[in-house]
């Protein structure tokens, strides 16, 4: 494909040469950058040698630019890891070292000049008080090579150039996975474009819920009892497993990929919380897909300030009833079990009053979404995320059995609640990717059909560097995703790494759906094209399991504990 501007006769140097080498020396300078930004910022968020919640809020832009830094270095290093593991595996070809080298170009200028955390806000340097001093490490001669060598108009238009001849490579580039996983991930791929994505934008411009068959075809693959052991009717497979599975089926649409989000949340909660006869009552349903569970967590005056719920939990002989408002409630209506987050300690207001409750009820209908007595509520009509569709939920003195307190112990709910933090946050981040990718797939084939000026989209420079930036940072986002399920499945504390992998994952979403749509021109704008769709899907991820600015917060607080 020749583009303008391009001379095809003459071989050009795209590559920079000694590539991993020179990414490998770039590295350090990054680590001592994040160094001294780490002690800046600690600096300004410190009283009496303790970080100052008060502190942080007053240098909030400078704690969460702090965060997106971590990010961009902890990124980079999953980078080389990848291209290291490919180098020694003896398939690190032409795509994934061009897709490496654009990665390190890119990220190494964006902390130079300035981090997108997103289309309104650039965090640079001197706002995490770093002077000019401070960023000599960045005249690093690697830093310097790849900063002006490696995200180039020519290695991207070559990138794109090779994607176009790889099109059976879904992932424009090798994962880094074992066989085992691409297995898995070609098995789902095939049930994904064979029974999602062709109706997949029917049913969101109808509003419709996702249909049972579907549902029912998902549980005899798996999805549902993806990660829960064996020993409870689970497949036992790893979170790597359950982010290709989430990957795949959410490049397709969000609303599939996020069915198993809702039996993984739950079943973490009972795993992680629950006692042995609530494991053995409730994880073979989960895993099959005979139960299917809903999150009841959000209120709607607290947002993500759960420590403030007032949902109320009152002791009735030995059961419970609950009383409260919900809102933002994912598929609660066709549900058998509420994960309800409720306050039970009586003259508390925060978050060591609250219970977690595996609330029994029945499943409703679009017509008649609630049958039990003492719970009511509303649909929310959304821009995208359809095909669970989401729910205000009223409780007025609806009955759980005491059984059903989770882990019969109260005032742990909160904690609870924080164990499955880790897991939702990958599955999100996999969520993400997915559709990212969805937004490269339709991007790249309108690009390759639409003719303009006697020539197709994708031969204007401009289309092909928007097409080459989202398979590099869909890549990126991917290794780091992968990271932080690897890190989940060596049972080790991941809570900063899978915060990562959503804080980056969410942008890169919404980044590659955006330019995507501006791709296709005005007919982005229909909503007959399913670009329309995919950046409405994409627009929810910077905002549920922790909003973009609370995710920052919390890795700024992890990072400077």
């Amino acid at each position: 494909m020749a583009h303008d501007g391009q001379d095809v006769t003459t071989e050009i140097p795209v590559l920079v040469p000694d590539l991993l080498d020179t990414t490998a020396a770039a590295l350090p300078a990054m680590d001592d950058i994040l160094a001294r930004a780490k002690a800046s910022v600690a600096a300004l968020v410190t009283d009496n040698g303790r970080v100052s919640g008060a502190l942080i809020e007053q240098h909030q832009t400078a704690a969460h630019g702090l965060a997106w830094l971590a990010t961009y270095v902890e990124s980079l290093h999953q980078m080389q890891n990848w291209a290291m593991a490919l180098q020694a595996d003896g398939r690190f070809g032409r795509i994934e070292q061009l897709i490496h080298q654009i990665a390190f170009g890119e990220y190494l200028w964006q902390v130079y000049g300035g981090i997108q955390m997103n289309q309104g806000e650039v965090i640079r340097l001197q706002d995490l008080g770093l002077t000019q001093a401070d960023q000599r490490s960045l005249m690093h001669p690697a830093v310097m090579t790849l900063t002006q060598s490696g995200n180039t108009q020519a290695a991207r238009l070559e990138l794109v150039d090779l994607m176009q001849e790889q099109k059976a490579n879904t992932t424009f580039g090798a994962s880094g996975l074992d066989d085992e996983l691409e297995m898995i991930r070609d098995q789902f791929r095939r049930f994904a474009l064979d029974r999602v994505e062709p109706h997949a934008h029917e049913w969101h411009l109808k509003d419709e819920l996702i249909p049972m068959d579907i549902i029912d075809e998902m549980a005899k693959l798996g999805v549902f009892g993806l990660t829960i052991p064996e020993e409870y009717g689970g497949l036992g497979l790893s979170k790597a497993s359950m982010c290709v599975v989430s990957e795949e089926l959410s490049r397709a649409y969000i609303g599939v990929g996020s069915l198993g989000t809702r039996s993984e949340i739950a079943a973490e909660l009972i795993l992680c919380g629950g006692t042995e006869d609530q494991k053995q009552k409730w994880l073979p349903g989960l895993a099959s897909g005979e139960i299917l569970p809903t999150a009841v967590f959000t209120e709607p005056n607290t947002g993500s300030d759960l420590g403030a719920l007032r949902t109320k939990a009152t002791r009735d002989g030995d059961d419970w009833t609950i009383t409260g408002n919900k809102t933002w409630i994912t598929h609660a209506a066709r549900t058998h079990v509420m994960t309800v987050l409720a306050r039970s300690v009586p003259g508390t207001d925060d978050y060591k009053g609250l219970s977690m409750f595996l609330a029994e009820k029945t499943p409703g209908t679009d017509d008649a979404p609630w049958q039990d007595p003492g719970i009511s509520g509303g649909e929310i009509e959304v821009l995208g995320y359809r095909g669970m569709k989401e729910y205000t939920v009223n409780f007025d003195g609806f009955a759980v059995k005491g059984e059903n307190l989770l882990g019969g112990v109260e005032g742990q709910g909160f904690k609870q609640l924080m164990q499955t933090f880790e897991s939702a946050r990958i599955q999100t981040a996999a969520r993400a990717v997915g559709v990212a990718c969805s937004a490269l797939d339709v991007g790249m084939q309108y690009a390759e059909d639409r003719k303009q000026f006697g020539k197709a989209l994708i031969e204007f420079p401009r289309v092909a560097s928007k097409l080459a930036m989202m398979a590099v940072e869909i890549m990126v986002a991917r290794q780091l995703t992968y990271f932080s399920a690897r890190e989940k499945d060596e049972e080790r504390r991941c809570d900063l790494e899978a915060g990562m992998a959503k804080l980056l994952g969410a942008r890169v979403a919404w980044s590659a759906a955006d330019n995507a749509l501006q791709i296709h021109g005005g007919n982005g704008f229909a909503l007959e094209y399913k670009v329309s769709r995919i950046l409405c899907d994409a627009r929810i991820l910077n905002i549920f399991e922790g909003a973009a600015e609370i995710q920052a917060q919390v890795i700024a607080r992890r990072l400077l504990a």
